[in-house]
């Protein structure tokens, strides 16, 4: 075995001793003093399986002593709180926070820390899997509608506190803007949760598809005549008003598609004897439309005997 020479290296051993003592007179000859920071808060070795009730405190003070210049060229990231939580359980948990926890640099000493006791919450951590229900802003142009919404995935799986999981319902997406369409808009969104105490398991993103298709319209058909159907053998009817204002909703396509004659107005009078009636307007009109409003909606009707004697 090739011995060890006690003197090599000579020169390089000796400059590090030069430096070491040089450093020390430079840190010896600064002013001590005090001075209080707000510095970060690390949780360390969180522990698999649970999930932080509320929030944690972000930042602690502490006090710390050292050289003037030294304490002067501190920065953000220099010192930080540490919490160890490793053998954390379920419920309410105190943990001390000791000067030995906080990070600092070479010749900075930590007097105290506020606070020194930290509570915090735990809760066993859960999942499960949720709709995702798009979201639209805007309105699409005029005549337009927003008919259907498609949205992939459909699903997504959620993770956090049991007692969180058990409340949340759906997953949400960013907005997708329809403003001023008149064909489908397809666009690709984030998901997220509102409840700040849940997460996604994995950050996704969904393809949102709005169909905007022609909206319904409406045509007025006025003063259509009101028919008198079923009376019974020799009695004589007479409605007031004797006409009506139709209002027809459909598509563009199909109201064009609808004859003035073929839109009938009618009051039935099957089973009426003599006497005055207030009876609803009935409309006969094509497949093509349905009826969206009657002006009346209703009419008197006097039905009497065909000698002229009405029965009120």
């Amino acid at each position: 075995m090739k011995p060890i020479w006690p003197f090599r290296h000579v020169a390089l051993k000796a400059l590090s001793v030069a430096l070491a003592v040089m450093l020390w007179m430079i840190i010896a000859g600064e002013e001590t003093i005090e001075r209080g920071m707000r510095v970060p808060l690390e949780l360390r070795q969180f522990p698999a399986g649970l999930e932080l009730q509320g929030e944690a405190p972000l930042l602690v003070d502490v006090r710390l002593r050292g050289g003037a210049g030294t304490l002067s060229r501190l920065g953000a990231g220099d010192i930080a709180a540490v919490l160890d939580l490793h053998g954390a359980r379920p419920g309410h948990r105190l943990f001390q926070l000791t000067p030995d926890q906080v990070r600092t640099p070479f010749g900075v000493q930590v007097v105290q820390v506020t606070p020194q006791t930290v509570a915090l919450a735990f809760e066993s951590s859960a999942s499960r899997v949720v709709p995702v229900v798009p979201a639209v802003e805007g309105d699409p142009a005029p005549g337009y509608i927003a008919q259907q919404l498609v949205v992939e995935p459909k699903s997504v799986e959620v993770v956090g506190p049991e007692s969180a999981i058990e409340r949340v319902k759906e997953a949400v997406t960013e907005p997708v803007s329809i403003e001023g369409a008149a064909q489908d808009v397809t666009d690709t969104v984030s998901v997220g949760l509102l409840d700040p105490a849940l997460r996604l398991k994995s950050p996704r993103l969904a393809t949102v598809t709005v169909h905007v298709v022609p909206g319904p319209q409406e045509r007025t058909f006025r003063a259509r005549p009101v028919h008198l159907k079923n009376l019974g053998a020799n009695l004589h009817a007479q409605a007031m008003p004797n006409a009506v204002d139709i209002v027809l909703r459909g598509t563009r396509q199909g109201l064009g598609r609808v004859n003035v004659e073929s839109v009938t107005a009618f009051v039935d009078l099957a089973s009426l004897g003599s006497g005055a009636y207030e009876l609803p307007i009935h409309v006969d009109v094509s497949q093509e439309a349905g009826v969206a409003r009657i002006d009346p909606a209703s009419v008197h009707v006097r039905i009497s005997s065909v000698d002229g004697h009405a029965r009120d």
